[in-house]
């Protein structure tokens, strides 16, 4: 009988769901699909600063995990749109209270980095700490 899932053991595969789901781009494009389907082009404008390379290997990825369906649509053109699954939905509440989070605190988080990064310049320039 298989053990239960721990992702502080080196073997368990649920480390591989949250290496995915800790991509830069992942939560995102969860995000940007939770209001329904998107074309490649506008979900590349919605996610400012992604690179079309890096879209496509992670809408590829999330395909494959099954949180993302992507669909064609036999115009001419033909047209794509991807819509989140199921599965996707169900990650999306927790997707955006993330995001949210990261918005509410950035200030904070980026006070207590210079307030880090002087205390550490400080202690250098007395020579005091280990070369890290």
């Amino acid at each position: 009988m298989p053990a239960e899932p721990d992702a502080f053991v080196a073997i368990c595969p649920s480390r591989a769901v949250l290496a995915r789901i800790g991509e830069k781009w992942t939560l995102m494009l969860l995000i940007a699909l939770g209001d329904g389907p998107l074309r490649f082009a506008a979900l590349q404008r919605r996610l400012d600063g992604i690179s079309q390379k890096m879209l496509t290997q992670t809408l590829r990825s999330l395909e494959r995990d099954g949180l993302v369906s992507r669909h064609v649509v036999s115009d001419k053109p033909l047209r794509v749109a991807y819509s989140l699954t199921e599965l996707g939905r169900d990650l999306l509440p927790l997707a955006g209270r993330i995001k949210d989070w990261a918005e509410d605190h950035l200030h904070e988080i980026a006070a207590n980095n210079r307030r880090f990064d002087r205390a550490r310049r400080r202690i250098r320039s007395y020579g005091n700490a280990p070369d890290v």
